[in-house]
């Protein structure tokens, strides 16, 4: 591997001018490779690639033997707040976020009261101020009240986008019916997050519910057919309305060829939980702490996930970040919630999966840094390049480590992977040129601000 510009660098670095930090040693994951080279950031942004050896800076980040990625950026977080940080709030969840090597996240609308206009966003962005430690964005949750005034809202800065309930899970968004959803998916045109599962088989499926079964009935309770029907409705009425849709948490291997042949107008999103977890094995050990919507199942379906990101129809991948506390979720089930915490295991579950030769480290970047940027129009995030933010990920891909609880941040204090060892873990967490983790310590204050979208941007 060739140390890029070994004379020179890329930019301005050479000419006199100093950095803020120059990230040293370390192998750059950049548009065109894996590449031996300095990193040097500016004003928060990405000055110069390339050997910076004798650039004067005023911070150096020794990387070698480290790999240094595009910022990891998960589209799909539930933090909780306002009304609900019992589970969690925006300051732990980021915190785990940064810990976890996690740079950006787009939180969802599913709070109380739920984010569903601008009042409720501002109010978001104003709670996140100071106290997140990375960049950020919410969602707007779609209602029947809201969906004429969803396509002037989609615009408002912070706002990752629309989010549409097809299914109820966790809070009372919920647009069920082909009528609203409709409404909705006319009032728009940035790409709109769906929840694929079909409302009124939900409902017919729980008189199948046994009490003395336990949570390894959920993956049956909330079937195959019943994300299959929300899928194929869900596509039907993108086609007629021409609005681009981002399909979330796909978990069977039925919903994929139709996915993967609706690419002109739908992106298609897996987490860390259904590439790695399967039925029934998960609720034999773990219980309900492995209950999610829609349901980890059977291992047929993981291999199909897996073949999907192989193929290319899996285009992101995100945490789905849902935390409950242990009261709550040692419930008996059908009264222990769904959702479990993953944004801080997002990374080095992930890593390990590319030691195990399930993914290259290529295409995880892509899943998590130029995915999310091509999906949502993100400006200036997810690739290593100049003039882009200085938001990195930098891992050691050798390092064995066991994921504990006590490891983790989220205030639920739990997490379904405990006691798993992985190979592969961050080792410092960059936010806009802002070291914000390094060695499992965070370094603060937080200085976490919105994400800005192409779309959005003045003159747009």
């Amino acid at each position: 591997m060739k140390r890029n510009g070994a004379a020179a660098a890329t930019g301005d670095g050479m000419n006199g001018n100093s950095f803020d930090l120059v990230i040293s040693g370390g192998t750059a994951l950049t548009p065109m490779g894996r590449v031996a080279a300095d990193v040097g950031v500016r004003d928060g942004r990405i000055a110069a690639l390339g050997d910076l050896g004798r650039a004067a800076a005023a911070e150096r980040f020794d990387a070698a033997g480290l790999h240094v990625l595009p910022g990891v950026i998960d589209t799909q977080v539930h933090f909780r707040e306002p009304g609900l940080e019992h589970k969690e709030d925006l300051e732990t969840g980021t915190r785990g976020a940064a810990k976890g090597g996690v740079t950006a996240i787009f939180e969802m609308p599913n709070t109380s009261p739920n984010t569903d206009s601008a009042d409720a966003l501002a109010e978001k962005l104003r709670r996140a101020e100071g106290r997140a430690w990375c960049d950020h964005a919410f969602f707007l949750g779609a209602t029947d009240a809201n969906a004429e005034a969803l396509g002037a809202l989609e615009w408002l800065p912070g706002c990752a986008g629309v989010k549409i309930f097809m299914g109820s899970s966790t809070g009372s968004l919920l647009v069920a019916d082909d009528a609203t959803l409709r409404r909705v998916l006319a009032s728009g045109r940035r790409r709109a997050a769906i929840h694929a599962e079909d409302e009124d088989r939900l409902n017919a499926r729980k008189a199948l519910l046994d009490p003395a079964a336990g949570a390894v009935q959920h993956p049956h309770l909330r079937d195959v057919e019943t994300a299959l029907l929300a899928t194929k409705r869900i596509l039907a009425l993108a086609r007629e309305t021409g609005r681009r849709i981002h399909v979330l948490h796909i978990s069977t291997a039925e919903e994929l060829p139709l996915l993967a042949a609706a690419k002109d107008i739908a992106t298609v999103e897996t987490t860390p939980q259904h590439l790695t977890l399967s039925a029934p094995e998960c609720y034999e050990r773990r219980g309900s702490y492995a209950q999610m919507n829609p349901p980890v199942r059977e291992a047929r379906h993981r291999e199909a996930l897996w073949q999907a990101v192989a193929d290319g129809v899996i285009d992101v991948i995100g945490s789905d970040h849902a935390p409950h506390t242990r009261e709550e979720k040692e419930q008996a089930y059908p009264a222990s919630p769904s959702g479990m915490p993953g944004v801080q295991t997002l990374v080095p579950l992930m890593l390990d999966h590319v030691n195990a030769g399930r993914l290259s480290l290529e295409r995880f970047v892509d899943l998590t840094g130029a995915g999310p940027n091509r999906i949502y129009g993100i400006a200036g995030k997810g690739r290593i390049a100049l003039g882009y933010d200085a938001d990195f990920t930098i891992v050691d891909l050798k390092a064995r480590r066991t994921i504990t609880n006590g490891w983790m941040e989220t205030r639920c204090g739990w997490t379904p992977f405990d006691g798993t060892t992985v190979t592969g873990w961050p080792k410092a967490t960059v936010v806009r040129g802002n070291i914000v983790m390094r060695e499992d310590e965070l370094t603060g204050p937080p200085a976490g601000r919105p994400v800005a979208f192409q779309e959005c941007l003045p003159g747009a």
